[in-house]
């Protein structure tokens, strides 16, 4: 039985039990509502002479994946005849890097490796007689490796790749498996991009890097302090880099293994303007010709998929953009380059010349039968390239190079995780087959190469503009991506919220990934989902003009998200804020050349400027571009001047380039540096290598100071064989006199006739200017004290008044008339036992995070305008109850242990209120209770006092954060029990078949059951509905009128438990 558009208003029957399932008829007494001493035992036994479990399907299926994280048909952790012991090592790749494998055997039967440039590097051992200061320990259970590494106390522990959530990684758990992530949360496991990998600084300073090397779903368990673990199915090595001296040297080993960032075209450094979607060439010129009539700097503008024609990759709709090279040469002349999208998914269409080719060249993915796997992603039913092949990647490279010819300067790869619609999984079945190249690990099923899908399309369509033209650099971005895809493309931290907690994180989101390899990322500035306001936009302008790649982005049916649709304000703010980062574009690309040639990071966290400070370790509202701090705020109700920042030890300086401003971050220079600077530009192509260069310096304790400037033609690879020139500038203090000069330089470039200017910081913001000309000795002559004091204070009090005068941009509510719905509003937060919540109460009352602190889980699946915790008034989905503003009438905050609670309450309509308390008990810190009740407050008289026909709908939006490792359990009123699984789609439960107070959510891979109780008297349908990574567990009301006297109630609890 089918249920059609999840109402259930009408017509709706539960699945009689002899078409679904055989009951045993059993005894039991029944379970009382809120009985907290249930064992989840009695749910989870496998077999019971008293029960036979019952799993639900739509059909039977031979692709049901019954193991996930383990027992992989033909496969099995040897470990030789050792369940558990110390690991094998041996060095590889260069001194202080081991690897490590549960016993001899195991080492050769492990799978190539993908992340490593050469697999071979991780295979051959080298001669170096060092032991490692750390070796991990095994265990081999229930088919899975589990590697343990215990550090020092005090070690703090980083990685773990595209994560959100906090920068300091001790307490948390992640999963590795690229999961199409739409509005993740700060405890959300899952998300684009799977980095098996660690960086622990030590409580000395020193660093280590450790790297799972597995395509598979890997869980990376941080929950004890100081140490790590990783399991994973399948033998797999441990490969580990140090400890050495400094984080940097990590990183520069681990760039040894995966290889460093592909140098970026130099116009890819400016400002990118993206939406979904600027729908026709016309609003693309609009958009275009509007950042250059307002005097804001831009390098690119976006298409995302409604330039095609139905969804179909490498076509263009011939209505709205009929002509793209015309387009194409438009926004060239403007100074704009054009980015396009292309996804994975291949309609399944015979006479689209992309599926004709592909299926005469038989690149498709397969099903276990043979056949060509068909998912539904946007054009409707899709095939997907196997680009573990080489011949499929070869096939779809040359679709790139002909597609590059109509004017394409780069290629935006989406939904390659890959995302398929319509399934539980939200990808495709991992029994389907991959004829993989035996490099890459030859055939396996879809979960050894889920991982690394995304990235070998990224490599292809990498190699495809390559193709194209080898006197371009390619520019690809990547929303999947694993250890290594830096190699081919950047990247960005996916569809994010327009909130400010998403703007918080959004820098330790960036950091992580530097920290895992890939230096090239950004967020969707402003957020991707929802309408950020004008103080949240511009402050996230602010630190995302700093970030290595700086993109704005919204999704359809939010507001526009351009820098001047927030007020004038806003739009001063933006455009500084990108005049600024133009400004340090000969800075950022030295930057970038520096991490493509040695593997260096471009933003790096503020404790890597002293390692050793453990104060630093925590700090997620700065970071450092080289020897450049960016201090920001991001809490909406402080601006820069309202907040002291922690600095490193040391000299650091702020200045600015006369931009200070309360909404933008705070700059300082480390004191023995030197930073090269070019002219404010509207985009890169503005620039020229005879503009005059500005060299911000700051001497240190010993009066002195360095930096370097690396310049080529910004294309192409000419700097490959040394057509670039690599400046090495220093600055000494001798007798009261600076003396700027260089080094040396690199490379064959002569020097360009330009004129420099040095200005050297005093501190304060106060500085001394020289001019002269670059490559000529340049002298400075320092005040004296009484001087450089009056420097100092005067320049002190004119930042002062400067900011104090400043615009600030105005903290406006919601923009009234246009479609979406406010994200940046600040929810009530609930914390107190086991749980944080948070709740809207000007959008349905709804909770959108249910994070249960112990597992650090977040529960629910939300938007702030849908989804997570809501209730309706009527059997209708969506009914009303589930949108009206709430109103907060009472609070209680804990306090000296007491009950933390929420009571809020939304009118419905037609005198009638529904009211919600939320609570943390005191007595049970576990606990998370909800009492919900649709009240009569201003019936009529002529109705008698009774109100309309109405039912309590209690609709929890659950995530599934291992979808075919989780079930829903229960034992019904009769005494059967139940096992539902995700292929069962809708059921209703009535009568006896209703859940005994009781039912959970069993996630076998995190070990743990969220537990639902209920009283039973006050329920009278219980409904389970799976959706795309989703789950609803509804329970239901009677359906009657209310009065006064007689309101609806339903009262049921939260509990997380450990599944025994």
């Amino acid at each position: 039985m089918e249920l059609s558009n999840r109402d259930f208003s009408h017509g709706l029957t539960p699945f009689s039990t002899s078409r679904v399932f055989r009951r045993i008829p059993l005894k039991l007494q029944n379970l009382s509502s809120f009985k907290h001493s249930i064992d989840p035992r009695l749910f989870l036994a496998s077999h019971s002479q008293l029960f036979r479990s019952q799993r639900y399907r739509n059909k039977l299926t031979a692709e049901r994946l019954v193991s996930k994280m383990a027992e992989y048909e033909g496969e099995k952790v040897t470990a030789d005849d050792a369940p558990s012991g110390n690991m094998v090592f041996e060095p590889v790749l260069e001194e202080g890097v081991f690897r490590f494998d549960c016993s001899a055997s195991d080492r050769d039967i492990a799978h190539p490796s993908v992340s490593f440039m050469d697999s071979k590097l991780r295979d051959i051992p080298i001669m170096i007689h060092r032991v490692p200061d750390y070796i991990p320990t095994f265990e081999c259970l229930h088919g899975n490796q589990i590697v343990t590494i215990e550090l020092p106390t005090g070690t703090s522990l980083y990685g773990t790749g595209e994560v959100s959530g906090q920068l300091e990684r001790t307490g948390k758990r992640i999963f590795t498996w690229n999961t199409d992530a739409w509005g993740y949360g700060s405890g959300t496991t899952s998300l684009y991009q799977s980095h098996p990998w660690v960086l622990a600084v030590l409580p000395n300073g020193e660093a280590l890097g450790v790297l799972a090397d597995t395509t598979r779903r890997c869980e990376i368990d941080l929950r004890m302090e100081s140490t790590m673990k990783f399991i994973a199915p399948a033998a797999y090595p441990v490969i580990t880099f140090g400890p050495f001296a400094s984080p940097i040297a990590v990183l520069t080993s681990l760039s040894h293994a995966i290889g460093t960032v592909f140098m970026p075209p130099k116009w890819s450094l400016g400002y990118h303007q993206c939406r979904w979607s600027y729908d026709s060439d016309e609003k693309v010129l609009k958009t275009a010709g509007t950042f250059r009539e307002k005097g804001i700097p831009c390098d690119v503008i976006w298409m995302d998929i409604d330039y095609m024609e139905g969804f179909r990759c490498f076509t263009f709709d011939q209505e709205r953009f009929p002509d793209p090279k015309s387009l194409v040469n438009d926004l060239h002349i403007n100074g704009f380059k054009a980015i396009w999208m292309l996804d994975p998914g291949i309609k399944r269409e015979d006479g689209y010349f992309v599926y004709d080719s592909g299926s005469e060249s038989d690149v498709w993915i397969q099903k276990a039968d043979g056949g060509p796997f068909v998912g539904k992603v946007w054009p409707g039913a899709c095939v997907f390239p196997d680009f573990t092949q080489e011949k499929t990647r070869k096939w779809w490279a040359k679709l790139v190079k002909d597609f590059t010819s109509n004017g394409v300067d780069g290629i935006w790869n989406d939904m390659n995780e890959p995302a398929v619609f319509k399934t539980v999984t939200k990808t495709m079945p991992e029994s389907n087959i991959h004829r993989g190249d035996a490099e890459l690990g030859g055939c396996q099923n879809h979960s050894h190469y889920h991982n690394v899908y995304g990235m070998l399309m990224a490599r292809s369509t990498y190699e495809g503009m390559k193709m194209a033209s080898g006197k371009k650099r390619p520019f690809v971005l990547t929303r999947a991506g694993f250890v290594g895809s830096q190699r081919y493309a950047a990247t960005w931290t996916g569809d994010n919220l327009a909130n400010w907690e998403h703007l918080h994180m959004s820098i330790s989101m960036v950091l992580q990934l530097g920290l895992s390899g890939q230096p090239l990322s950004g967020p969707d500035i402003g957020g991707f989902a929802g309408n950020a306001t004008p103080k949240l936009f511009g402050r996230w302008m602010g630190v995302g003009a700093m970030f290595p790649f700086c993109r704005g982005h919204s999704e359809t049916g939010t507001i526009d998200h351009e820098p001047w649709s927030f007020g004038e304000e806003c739009e001063e703010v933006c455009r500084l804020a990108l005049l600024r980062r133009y400004r340090l574009i000969p800075h950022i690309y030295t930057l970038f050349y520096m991490a493509h040639t040695n593997g260096t990071p471009i933003a790096a966290p503020t404790f890597f400027a002293d390692p050793k400070n453990p104060s630093l370790r925590t700090v997620e509202n700065s970071f450092l571009l080289g020897s450049l701090l960016i201090c920001s705020s991001t809490v909406p109700d402080k601006g820069l001047d309202q907040l002291q920042h922690l600095l490193p030890s040391g000299i650091w300086l702020r200045f600015d380039f006369g931009d200070a401003h309360p909404d933008l971050p705070a700059l300082y220079l480390q004191g023995g540096s030197v930073i090269p600077v070019g002219p404010p530009l509207q985009h890169v192509g503005e620039a020229s290598l005879t503009d005059d260069l500005l060299l911000i310096m700051a001497l240190d304790e010993h009066g002195k100071a360095e930096g370097v400037l690396f310049e080529d033609d910004g294309d192409g690879y000419e700097f490959i064989h040394g057509g670039y020139l690599l400046t090495y500038y220093v600055a000494e203090l001798q007798s009261s006199v600076v003396t700027v000069k260089v080094l040396k330089t690199e490379g064959s470039w002569k020097r360009p006739k330009r004129g420099l200017h040095v200005h050297l910081l005093l501190g304060g913001g106060a500085k001394l200017e020289a001019s002269g000309t670059d490559g000529e000795e340049l002298q400075v002559r320092m005040p004296s004290e009484p001087e450089l004091s009056s420097l100092v204070a005067t320049s002190e009090n004119q930042h002062r008044t400067f900011l104090e005068n400043a615009k600030r941009i105005p903290d406006l509510g919601e923009h009234s008339g246009q479609k979406g719905i406010e994200l940046s509003r600040t929810p009530v937060e609930l914390k107190s036992g086991d749980w944080v919540l948070k709740v809207v109460p000007w959008i349905g009352g709804r909770m959108i995070s249910m994070l249960h602190l112990p597992s650090e889980t977040q529960w629910l699946h939300s938007r702030v305008e849908i989804d997570g915790y809501e209730e309706y008034s009527g059997v209708e989905y969506r009914s009303a109850g589930c949108s009206e503003e709430y109103t907060v009438t009472k609070l209680n905050l804990e306090q000296s242990g007491g009950e933390e609670s929420l009571t809020l309450e939304g009118d419905i309509g037609g005198g009638l209120v529904l009211q919600r308390q939320i609570s943390i008990l005191k007595d049970g810190p576990k606990v998370l209770r909800i009492d919900s009740s649709i009240l009569a407050r201003n019936v009529g008289a002529g109705s008698g006092g009774f109100s309309r026909l109405v039912c309590l709908r209690v609709h929890p939006m659950f995530t599934l954060l291992h979808p075919t490792e989780v079930f829903v359990a229960f034992v019904s009123i009769e005494g059967s029990k139940h096992e539902i699984w995700p292929e069962s789609g809708e059921l209703l439960f009535e009568g006896d078949l209703r859940p005994n107070g009781v039912w959970m959510l069993v996630d076998k891979c995190s070990g743990l059951s969220l537990v639902n109780r209920f009283n039973i008297k006050e329920v009278y349908k219980c409904l389970i509905h799976w959706g795309t990574g989703t789950v609803n567990l509804e329970l239901w009301s009677e359906q009657r009128p209310v009065s006064r006297d007689t309101p609806l109630t339903i009262s049921h609890e939260y509990e997380v438990r450990p599944i025994p």
